[in-house]
């Protein structure tokens, strides 16, 4: 509290929600460009970030990077497969595992995309310098984990509220 008051904490919740809806919505459109929603082209551009380490990309690590379950990264993967755009492959060294890569067309569709991206990009961060980004990359990093924590919380705390409100 500032003063007494949750006013300026209030301000914060709504400016995050109403920065990251119209992020969707941005993510939402750039994918529209090149023929797909806002969740495909989030997967698809993960995996053609990630795949730029030496580590093997798979899809828990696509479902962690995004912060999403396995099971929904498996199936947006599936719908860029069939669109020929993720190739899958069995990981040699655990056959239960599958190599996600994205394919030429894909990286072609992504280059195509950059000179609409890149300013748009430009635009949302603009306020920010490169230590500023630097800061909110590693507190919004956390943040998320203290996210996490707390639906835990809430999950934990649940069975003994909905008790309370069925009496």
């Amino acid at each position: 509290m500032v003063d007494g008051s949750d006013r300026a904490f209030r301000q914060f919740v709504h400016d995050t929600l109403a920065f990251s809806a119209r992020l969707q919505a941005v993510r939402g459109q750039l994918g529209a460009v090149i023929g797909l929603s806002g969740t495909q082209y989030t997967v698809l551009i993960a995996i053609a970030h990630l795949s730029g380490t030496d580590e093997k990309i798979g899809v828990n690590q696509v479902a962690e990077h995004l912060h999403f379950s396995g099971a929904f990264i498996t199936i947006e993967i599936n719908k860029l497969v069939s669109n020929g755009l993720v190739e899958k492959e069995t990981d040699e060294e655990d056959r239960r595992r599958v190599i996600l890569t994205i394919t030429p067309k894909a990286r072609a569709l992504l280059n195509e995309l950059a000179p609409v991206q890149r300013p748009v990009n430009d635009m949302l961060f603009r306020s920010m310098s490169a230590a500023d980004f630097e800061r909110t990359r590693k507190l919004m990093s956390e943040m998320v984990e203290a996210a996490d924590e707390a639906i835990r919380l809430l999950d934990y705390n649940a069975p003994a509220s909905v008790a309370r409100q069925t009496k």
